[in-house]
C-alpha cells in the first residue's frame, strides 16, 4: 500500500476499527452483566438465608392469616394507620431478620400520604436478567378484614419466599407486594402494581412472567357452586373446587405452563387460557397492570365473585377459608414457580 493510500485508510478505517472494538466491548459486557452480583455480599446474604427456609405448612398460613386479618384487619388508606401496620408486617417478615430477604421499597404519594409496594429479590445464576414476579395485594375493600380478598394471596407470597429463602434459581424471582389493588385506585395510575408495572418497562427489565395472586382460598364441591363468567358458558366447571390461571391472549402459554406444573404438583383441578380482556374479572387484578406494559402475566384465583359469597364483605374471615386445600394449592403453586424459574 502505497503512502498516499495509507494515509487516508489509517483516518477512516483506525476511528471505525476503534468504533468497532468499543461498541463489541459494550455488548459484551451487557450479556455478561446477568451473571454478576450487584452486591458483593450476596452469597453471604443467600447462605444466611437457607437457614431460614422452610417448606409451605398449614400453621404458617394459618398464623400469617391469623395477623393479618384479625391483628391487623381491615386495610387500606381509609384506614392508614392499619395500611401501614400492614405493610411493616409484611416487610419485617421478609426481612434480615426473619426470613432473610434484602426489601425494595417502591414509594410513591397518593391524596397526600406516603404508600409503597414491597419487594424481596432471590436473585438468579445462568438467566439472572430474566424476571419471575409473584405478587399479591395486601389492601382490603372498607369494611372487610379480607381474608380471602385478599389475606390469601399476601400469606401465599410469604410462604413462597419462606420455601426458596436462600436458594437460587435460574432466573430471578421478585415477590412482590403491592398496595392499592382495590377501589377508588383499582385500574388507575395509582394502583401500586401499575405503578411498579410502569417502573420495570422504564428500567427496561425483562420480565418473563408475573403471577397475580388474588383470592384463592374458598372451595366447593357443592353442585352449582360455581357460576360461570358471561360470555364463557361452556369452559367453567359447575362446582367450585378448582383454581383457575387467568391470562389475555399473549399470556395463554404462560397460563398454560402453570396450569400443568400446579396440577401435577397439587391434585387439585384447575383450568387455565387466555380468555376475553373484556369478560368481568378476567383484568380484575394486578396481572392486568403487566399487560398495560406489555409483559406476559397471569392471575391465579378461585374466581372470587363467581364462587365467594362472601367477597367484599364483613364476613371474609379466616373461618371461611379451606385451609386443607389451601395448603394443597400453596404447594403446587411453589412448583408453578420452580417450573418458571427454571425453564
Amino acid at each position: 500500500m502505497t503512502q498516499r493510500k495509507l494515509i487516508p485508510f489509517l483516518v477512516v478505517g483506525l476511528p471505525a476499527g476503534l468504533l468497532f472494538l468499543g461498541v463489541f466491548a459494550m455488548i459484551r459486557s451487557e450479556m455478561k452483566k446477568p451473571d454478576v452480583p450487584l452486591d458483593p455480599n450476596e452469597q453471604v446474604r443467600l447462605e444466611a438465608a437457607t437457614l431460614n427456609r422452610r417448606p409451605v405448612s398449614r400453621d404458617d398460613l394459618k398464623r400469617d392469616l391469623r395477623t393479618l386479618t384479625e391483628t391487623i384487619g381491615e386495610r387500606h388508606l381509609g384506614k392508614p394507620e392499619k395500611l401501614e401496620q400492614a405493610a411493616i408486617w409484611i416487610e419485617s417478615t421478609l426481612g434480615g431478620g426473619n426470613i432473610g430477604y434484602s426489601i425494595g421499597r417502591n414509594i410513591y404519594e397518593v391524596d397526600g400520604k406516603t404508600v409503597r409496594n414491597l419487594e424481596a429479590t432471590l436473585p438468579g445464576k445462568s438467566r439472572r436478567d430474566e424476571i419471575i414476579v409473584v405478587g399479591a395485594h395486601y389492601d382490603t375493600v372498607p369494611g372487610t378484614p379480607g381474608a380471602n380478598d385478599n389475606g390469601t394471596g399476601v400469606v401465599t407470597l410469604l410462604a413462597l419466599a419462606r420455601a426458596f429463602a436462600g436458594e437460587q434459581q435460574d432466573r430471578t424471582v421478585r415477590f412482590v407486594a403491592f398496595v392499592n389493588e382495590e377501589s377508588p385506585y383499582f385500574h388507575t395510575e395509582n394502583m401500586g402494581s401499575r405503578v411498579y408495572a410502569r417502573r420495570c418497562k422504564e428500567r427496561n427489565e425483562k420480565i418473563v412472567g408475573m403471577i397475580a395472586l388474588e383470592t384463592i382460598g374458598y372451595f366447593s364441591n357443592a353442585e352449582g357452586s360455581q357460576e360461570v363468567p358471561p360470555g364463557l358458558e361452556g369452559s367453567f366447571p359447575n362446582k367450585g373446587n378448582f383454581l383457575a390461571f387467568v391470562g389475555n391472549e399473549d399470556s395463554k402459554y404462560l397460563a398454560d405452563n402453570c396450569r400443568i406444573a400446579f396440577t401435577n404438583a397439587s391434585g387439585i383441578p384447575a383450568i387455565a387460557g387466555g380468555f376475553p380482556v373484556d369478560v368481568p374479572g378476567v383484568g380484575w387484578s394486578d396481572h392486568w397492570s403487566f399487560w398495560q406494559e406489555g409483559y406476559p402475566a397471569v392471575m391465579v384465583t378461585d374466581t372470587a365473585p363467581y364462587r365467594y359469597p362472601h367477597y367484599h364483605k364483613a364476613s371474609d374471615t379466616m373461618d371461611k377459608i379451606d385451609f386443607e386445600n389451601f395448603t394443597k394449592a400453596v404447594e403446587g403453586f411453589e412448583a408453578v414457580v420452580r417450573r418458571l424459574a427454571n425453564p
